[in-house]
């Protein structure tokens, strides 16, 4: 297991404690660092050497959404030499954001908030375990 920090960037508070225990119930001990905002974690992602193990964001976020956080990410040389899989998990599903996540951005994938703690501890162990056996350049510090 990687034990490189999960950047959440979630601005619902109850969202935050469900996905932390979550994590916590599935074993998964990598440091979470959580964010309200896109600002706030982009300024953590700009100032830290380390290369994060994974963004797991929402889409509706207030000032900058998740789509145009992506784009500020993509656009930045710095960040994006870290390489750091960025997963989109919201409430907002719609087509046009879909589209544009995969085929204006990077986004290594777009999943749907489900409401049930079976179905989102589901989803959340497939990301995780999907991002703990992928190659990639983050992964394999080649970045």
């Amino acid at each position: 297991m990687r034990h490189d920090t999960i950047v959440l960037i979630e601005d619902d508070s109850d969202d935050k404690e469900i996905l932390t225990m979550v994590l916590k119930d599935l074993g998964i001990d990598n440091p979470v660092v959580w964010y309200p905002t896109c600002a706030k974690a982009f300024e953590y992602l700009k100032s830290t050497s380390e290369k994060p193990f994974l963004i797991l964001s929402d889409v509706n976020l207030p000032g900058i959404n998740g789509i145009e956080f992506k784009h500020q990410i993509d656009q930045s040389e710095y960040l994006k030499k870290k390489c750091i899989p960025y997963v989109f998990y919201s409430t907002s599903i719609d087509q046009d954001s879909v589209d544009e996540a995969y085929n204006k951005l990077t986004v290594q994938g777009y999943f749907k908030k489900c409401s049930g703690y079976d179905e989102i501890k589901q989803t959340i162990k497939v990301i995780y375990d999907y991002w703990s056996i992928c190659e990639h350049p983050s992964a394999n510090q080649v970045c």
